[in-house]
């Protein structure tokens, strides 16, 4: 890939955040802090005159089917709730939130240009109705809630941003709030928010059905969601709509097609409308050339999150241990943990992780048995149907363990290049 100026400058931009970040001296804290002033006042910030820029991928396989400009630095605008929206999702799989905890509204959050939900200084936000705030209203002031609740503050939460940006390969994006306000150093580029949609589909989904939502009804208003393509493009079930004036108009959309997910990114658009018909005609082209069904794609059900499956029909096995003849490939980042051989569950053995959702029993199983090498030997595997207004999912988890071992497994498959994430007792094991 060629490097281009513009491209360069992003990169030594999050060199200097990395460096800024990963010092706790203040030598070099105060250099790295220095450069990046120098590089504002030297006028190396890249002129952002030409906006467009275009992305489509397969979601399962990161296949890249389209890109146009896709590595030139563009602002995210209300697109940087989506990080804010992936934090909050771990946030609640490692249970710092709870979905129906309040958070305190500080002045600050209150001080947030609209849109917003209009919540007041001392007043407490739900954080299911906050997440929903951010989906549909794209409200500036429920991202600041969530930020401060997680980060402390909304700039330390914007480091956490950046740093979870990297480590998603998301090399170009630097973060500098929660919502997407103007911000001339908060930069991007359509290729890394491609990879932010493609990571919510796949390591949260329990929560991306949160996207397909319509509207929401807060404080005695309806409030539509800004995504008005999902309406009339088929297949279609979110993810996040931005503007601002040195943006143009933003979309990050994801939709299915006979079981094919692809996630697509569309900036600077001239207006809403022609962003939304940039979108359609990329998926639209992106679909005619691979109309065969791709029957290991992970599929989310069109549920909304607090939905329970009217029935569940699950059938269970035990992963194999490895013949003595053929040894299992190493996992990368598991250490010992993939070498040991796990105890006989206890009482409260009762947590899971799963590692997709998937649209026919099958391909549930070969992404278990794709998966078996990198976790602990006696580990048991289950494929759950689950039925929905859309069909039948299949959900594919390894199950009977404590919930300390499956975060921490979970954790550790997702370092190897894995998507997991742990699910608890209640959530239908």
């Amino acid at each position: 890939m060629t490097v281009t100026p513009r491209v360069a400058f992003v990169r030594l931009l999050g060199y200097a955040f990395s460096a800024w970040a990963g010092s706790s001296s203040t030598a070099p804290r105060k250099v790295a802090a220095a450069l990046f002033a120098g590089m504002l006042t030297l006028g190396a910030v890249p002129a952002l005159a030409e906006k467009y820029a275009a992305f489509v991928m397969d979601a399962r396989t990161g296949e890249v089917l389209h890109q146009d400009n896709a590595d030139d630095i563009r602002h995210p605008a209300s697109l940087t709730k989506m990080m804010t929206l992936y934090l909050t999702f771990e946030a609640l799989d490692s249970g710092k939130l709870t979905l129906d905890q309040r958070l305190p509204v500080s002045s600050f959050a209150e001080s947030m240009a609209p849109t917003k939900l209009g919540v007041r200084v001392g007043q407490t936000l739900a954080v299911e109705h906050a997440i929903l705030g951010l989906v549909t209203k794209s409200a500036n002031d429920a991202a600041v809630v969530l930020a401060e609740a997680i980060g402390g503050t909304e700039s330390q939460f914007a480091e956490m941003m950046t740093r979870r940006a990297r480590q998603l390969g998301m090399r170009s994006t630097v973060f500098r709030n929660a919502s997407g306000l103007p911000n001339d150093e908060q930069v991007t580029t359509a290729r890394d928010f491609a990879m932010l949609g493609r990571a919510l589909v796949q390591d949260h989904p329990k929560y991306y059905p949160y996207f397909s939502r319509r509207s929401f009804a807060y404080g005695g208003r309806n409030l539509p969601n800004h995504n008005r393509l999902m309406s009339r493009y088929d297949g279609m079930d979110g993810i996040k709509t931005g503007y601002i004036n040195a943006s143009g108009f933003n979309l990050v959309g994801s939709a299915v097609r006979d079981g094919r997910r692809l996630v697509a990114v569309v900036m600077g658009g001239k207006s809403a409308v022609a962003r939304d018909n940039r979108m359609a005609a990329l998926l639209d082209d992106a679909f005619s050339r691979g109309r065969r069904s791709d029957p290991d794609a992970p599929v989310v059900a069109r549920a909304e999150p607090t939905e329970r499956p009217v029935t569940v029909a699950a059938v269970s096995k035990s992963i194999p241990a490895a013949q003595p003849d053929r040894k299992p490939a190493p996992a990368r980042g598991i250490g010992q943990l993939a070498a040991a051989v796990v105890p006989p569950p206890a009482d409260d053995a009762e947590w899971g992780i799963q590692v997709g959702a998937f649209s026919s029993k099958a391909s549930g199983q070969k992404a278990l048995s794709d998966a078996s090498r990198k976790v602990p030997r006696g580990v048991k595997s289950e494929i759950t149907q689950v039925p929905t207004r859309k069909g039948t999912v299949y959900r594919a988890r390894f199950v009977g363990m404590e919930e300390k071992v499956a975060r921490s497994l979970c954790d550790r498959l997702r370092r190897a290049g894995l998507r997991c994430v742990p699910v608890s007792p209640s959530e239908g094991l």
